[in-house]
């Protein structure tokens, strides 16, 4: 089933049109693209077709993206978003906007794959896997640090430097791409924590809450992560 196809007559029946804004009755509606979180969810909870593809289109990577944190293949993950938006649409008179929509999506997806990983038998819970070496050795080369016998003993000896640019050079395609890279080969836990907090923009809290983590654990996977991944962009940014 294709991401347009799930079926919005799971929705009540289609409402009044939604006015663009309080007071402006000769300008023009809004489209769906243009439309904030809440009026996308007030114009699906009337049946706007449109406003959903338009929900899907926003999330749908990002929910794959997070269905692989669990483990799940390619056409795994797929099965568990589609299972996702399918609850979402079911629940949607449930939500009370008391996290963001995209945090309630993760959630949802969350118990999915939980429940689908219980029935394979093929994972465990992310709280339980293994450290992958986050505890092993400095998240810094020790060799860019000052020595005992140095005036300045371990105060940096080669500090990190400004990039020269850096938004102007992560805008390009090939940077984009070294990013990512830099991001999978990550440890699983700190590509997790990753991804959750600087590509999808989920807070800590909440990262906490869906992966099963101390706030201590999440900051140290994290502050692990973005050094690994400086460290890796280090020689392409300074080129």
């Amino acid at each position: 089933m294709s991401s347009a196809a799930l079926p919005i007559s799971l929705l009540p029946p289609a409402a009044a049109p939604i006015e663009s804004r309080p007071g402006a009755e000769e300008t023009r509606p809004l489209s769906p693209q243009e439309l904030d979180e809440s009026q996308l969810l007030t114009a699906i909870r009337g049946g706007d077709e449109a406003a959903f593809t338009e929900l899907v289109g926003r999330y749908h990577g990002s929910l794959r993206r997070f269905a692989r944190i669990f483990g799940a293949s390619e056409a795994v993950a797929e099965e568990i978003v589609q299972e996702t938006w399918l609850t979402a649409l079911q629940k949607l008179d449930s939500f009370e906007g008391r996290s963001t929509l995209k945090a309630w999506l993760f959630g949802i997806l969350r118990n999915h794959a939980r429940r689908r990983s219980e029935r394979e038998r093929r994972t465990v819970p992310f709280s339980a896997l293994a450290t992958d070496g986050e505890a092993e050795g400095p998240v810094v080369d020790s060799l860019r640090f000052q020595g005992g016998g140095d005036n300045w003993p371990d105060h940096w000896s080669a500090p990190p430097r400004p990039w020269e640019d850096p938004e102007r050079r992560l805008a390009s395609l090939e940077a984009r791409e070294q990013l990512s890279q830099a991001i999978a080969r990550l440890p699983e836990r700190q590509r997790a924590v990753v991804v959750m907090r600087d590509v999808e923009g989920l807070d800590s809290e909440k990262v906490c809450e869906l992966l099963e983590i101390s706030e201590g654990n999440q900051r140290v996977l994290l502050h692990r992560g973005r050094s690994g991944v400086r460290a890796a962009l280090e020689g392409y940014m300074d080129g």
